[in-house]
């Protein structure tokens, strides 16, 4: 009676490390080690590393400026990739504040409406995302800084509706990070970017592009 039942028991426990997703129960059948590391080995150590660096704050900020000063946002007509005049005009202002930052990436993300099959409507987003990469590109802009990384379709509309609404059809442009190859901003490079942004400000006609006129000087 007591081998049936510890054969029973074994055949239990065996069931259940099958079909857990517990490590602690699944680590028999895999390498040795891979109860150590279960997905988000260096982590820590990476997001360590970022904070002492000032990359994350630093990319962290860069991003909320991106967002504030330039329309981030481009819209497009219905089942089209194809840029108008205002969605140029919005990219040659993202151009203009992009070319100030050579040592950072940018991603662009495409939507859609809901009009049509999840699949179409990946693939279209996704085109819309190559087509404002493409654009960008043609504007001083180093490709490889420019990733059109992936298509949301219509699963993040802004205006929840399933027909036709232009406020869905668009592509979003966000910091991303820092070129792999750039080193650290805390050796000047945030100084040499603060600077940039001060000259350009001087400039006859140019206006301000980069600090707020309240971060030079006193307002009149």
């Amino acid at each position: 009676m007591k081998s049936i039942i510890s054969v029973t028991l074994l055949g239990s426990l065996a069931l259940a490390a099958c079909t857990s997703r517990d490590p602690v129960y699944t680590q028999f059948y895999r390498e040795a080690g891979s109860l150590v590391d279960t997905g988000q080995f260096g982590n820590a150590t990476a997001n360590n590393t970022l904070l002492l660096t000032g990359e994350r704050q630093y990319t962290f900020d860069l991003a909320n400026r991106f967002a504030t000063e330039v329309g981030t946002t481009v819209n497009f007509a219905f089942n089209s990739a194809t840029l108008d005049a205002g969605a140029r005009d919005a990219l040659n202002e993202q151009a203009r504040f992009i070319r100030q930052f050579p040592e950072v990436r940018f991603r662009v993300y495409g939507h859609t409406d809901a009009v049509g099959s999840s699949g179409f409507n990946k693939q279209l987003g996704l085109a819309r995302a190559r087509a404002v990469v493409g654009y960008l590109s043609t504007q001083g802009i180093n490709r490889s800084r420019l990733e059109a990384v992936a298509s949301f379709g219509e699963t993040q509309p802004l205006i929840v509706t399933q027909g036709r609404e232009r406020r869905n059809r668009r592509t979003v442009t966000e910091v991303s990070g820092f070129v792999k190859s750039n080193p650290t901003v805390l050796d000047g490079k945030y100084a040499q970017i603060i600077y940039r942004d001060y000259v350009e400000s001087g400039t006859a006609g140019s206006g301000l592009s980069g600090i707020k006129g309240s971060d030079l000087r006193t307002e009149q």
